[in-house]
């Protein structure tokens, strides 16, 4: 099996500041990655790497989605290819409905591929089955993108859009960050509905009770730009309990 996603000694920052201080990572297909750490250890900034926002600034390393290099794709290439970012604060669009915010971005990524269009009725019924995983009302297609949104319609929304798009490769940065305990559940079943042999997911977060609905394969914590120690689901739970602040104190972390 060949991976999907390689990050080797990856550095990057923005604004002349050095934020990821070499990271590597290898993700493969079927998997699901969680990354922890403290706020301001880097993992938004991987997470914004990785999707392209041009503000940020690879100073050296590589990424390799697929075989191909992803840092030299546009951040609309990268979405073309299958990888899908849900943000931490999903922004507001007035005046573009979620719904044709949706069917554009779908019927772009068919054309990257050579593919026609899906048909109304085609898309109609894939809305409707793909809303159902999340819960979310029909009003909420005709509104405009986001705006006037709880945090848990935002973040069951960007499900929705994930539902709808397919991609092989779902970065989540803090899916759960706002989230009471019902919206958590709705948004988890969600993603974990979307998990196939053939697609992977990283999920970004500070807390360990994400993880106890999407339950990851490998658990990475991320500590002033490096990654730390990795290991399996019960590395969270550890963490859960004694807090990251242990990590230095073992000595794992100087």
């Amino acid at each position: 099996m060949k991976p999907l996603l390689i990050i080797d000694q990856l550095r990057a920052g923005i604004e002349g500041r050095e934020i990821l201080k070499g990271i590597s990572l290898t993700v493969n297909p079927g998997e699901v990655h969680a990354i922890m750490g403290p706020n301001g250890s880097g993992k938004s900034t991987l997470a914004s790497v990785l999707s392209g926002r041009s503000e940020y600034e690879v100073i050296s390393g590589s990424v390799t989605y697929n075989g191909e290099d992803l840092l030299e794709k546009a951040p609309e290439e990268r979405a073309q290819a299958g990888v899908f970012q849900a943000f931490q604060y999903p922004v507001e669009i007035p005046g573009v409905s979620t719904a044709n915010f949706v069917r554009t971005s779908l019927n772009a990524i068919r054309a990257a591929r050579g593919e026609e269009p899906l048909d109304p009725s085609a898309f109609l019924m894939r809305m409707k089955e793909r809303m159902a995983l999340v819960e979310l009302d029909p009003s909420f297609l005709q509104r405009s993108l986001n705006e006037g949104f709880s945090g848990g319609e935002k973040k069951r929304n960007e499900i929705f859009q994930m539902a709808m798009l397919e991609p092989t490769l779902a970065i989540l940065d803090e899916t759960d960050s706002g989230l009471d305990i019902d919206a958590l559940r709705i948004v988890a079943n969600g993603v974990n509905a979307l998990r196939t042999p053939n697609n992977a997911m990283v999920v970004i977060t500070h807390y360990q009770r994400l993880l106890n609905y999407i339950v990851p394969d490998v658990v990475h914590v991320l500590m002033d730009g490096q990654l730390v120690l990795s290991g399996n689901k019960d590395l969270a739970l550890e963490l859960e309990a004694k807090g990251y602040d242990w990590l230095r104190n073992d000595g794992v972390v100087a």
